[in-house]
């Protein structure tokens, strides 16, 4: 068995880059950014009025003003002012010439075409200068995750095309005699296949696009079947197989059809038996079985893996530290992740960590990260959490 650090090192290494792709702007929400793009326009490309009121020379309480006209947004005041003058102006409206201050209609009296500035008169001068936001040229770094805050700088930015990293095409193979899909009725000997969807949620989450194959039987033909329909994709995941056992044929069944195999166990709980390597174009994943196993190493090996193939960095999933919200007994020789939900006075970690319990898994938030070997810990000493 190797520790999860060196698996997670031989993944990084078996995970390939993807291409580059331009999509729509509106369709680029949710991607990564590949290359850095530039700016193509200054914003604001004037200066503009932060708020409605009336542009001047000049501003004291007591001056009186004439009103020569009007600006609004996206329809400038196409002259100047002089002293004595101002012009109505409204929220987003390019600054005519001359003008210094602009003060807000709520600090002026008006009578017909005339107003007079109050003593309510305010600070500052309610002007946006030209390119306050940003500059032609200014760039937005890559690799980035695009929220809906950058789609909005994109737009200003006035990019209508993004280059993003190819969403990974993912293959989920479950394994198994007894497994039935989810609505049919399974037989007296036969339980609910609900694996391979809970990885396509977490799939669909991190941005790949997964593919549900055909359940594969636990013979060499129906194996021979499912691994030919992964067609193009770029990781192939199965689940259930991975093991040693006389009903376990995922490893030698993909092995005479050319699986390069890198490991199979590693040091952990759950999620002992674990298989990788490169199956024709694709990188392949064997995961084990258990329900919570399967999930586990969803978020512990896939996770990153699809971050790497997306052009975010070979990283292992992010981790937190927080305390204890009860005492937890010393660990076994495999590093363990445990189930747990985060409360006001710490992380609390279930007293049941069966891998076969999803009830308990879809109770939890986090999963604490117990080294091997690692001591009892008491109430309000710090674990390492990765959240789910």
């Amino acid at each position: 068995m190797i520790p999860v650090s060196e698996a997670l090192d031989h993944l990084f290494t078996l995970a390939r880059p993807l291409e580059i792709e331009e999509v729509p702007l509106r369709e680029a929400g949710g991607r990564v950014l590949a290359r850095p793009v530039a700016a193509r326009r200054d914003q604001p490309p004037f200066a503009a009025s932060a708020m409605d009121g009336y542009g001047v020379a000049e501003a004291a309480p007591g001056l009186c003003f004439t009103v020569i006209g009007e600006a609004a947004a996206g329809r400038a005041f196409p002259g100047s002012i002089g002293p004595g003058e101002a012009v109505r102006i409204f929220t987003g409206a390019p600054v005519p010439d001359g003008v210094k201050t602009v003060v807000i209609q709520e600090d002026v009296a008006r009578d017909g075409d005339v107003i007079t500035i109050t003593d309510r008169l305010g600070d500052g001068d309610n002007i946006r200068p030209f390119g306050n936001d940003f500059r032609a040229g200014m760039t937005m770094d890559a690799p980035r995750l695009l929220g809906p805050q950058d789609i909005a700088l994109l737009a200003s930015m006035n990019i209508a095309r993004v280059p993003v990293t190819r969403r990974p095409q993912v293959a989920l193979i479950s394994t198994g005699d007894e497994l039935v899909m989810p609505g049919e009725e399974p037989g007296p000997d036969q339980i609910i296949a609900s694996n391979t969807f809970g990885l396509y949620a977490l799939m669909q989450e991190l941005g790949a696009m997964p593919r549900l194959l055909p359940i594969a039987r636990d013979n060499e033909a129906s194996l021979r079947t499912v691994f030919g329909m992964v067609g193009d994709a770029d990781l192939v995941v199965t689940i259930g197989g991975a093991s040693v056992g006389d009903h376990d044929l995922v490893a030698p069944v993909a092995q005479s059809m050319g699986l390069e195999r890198a490991f199979h166990k590693v040091a952990m709980r759950p999620g002992k038996p674990l298989m990788s390597g490169r199956f024709g174009n694709a990188m392949m994943v064997g995961l084990p079985g258990n329900p919570v196993s399967a999930m586990v190493c969803g978020h512990v090996f896939l996770a990153p893996v699809i971050r790497a193939m997306l052009g975010l960095g070979a990283r292992p999933a992010p981790r937190e530290t927080r305390p204890l919200a009860a005492p937890v007994p010393q660990n076994g020789p495999r590093e363990h992740y445990m189930r747990g939900k985060l409360t006001p006075e710490g992380v609390m970690v279930f007293d049941r960590q069966d891998s076969a319990l999803l009830s308990v898994l879809g109770a939890a938030d986090v999963l604490a990260v117990r080294p091997p070997h690692d001591p009892a810990r008491a109430l309000g000493e710090p674990i390492d959490v990765l959240r789910l």
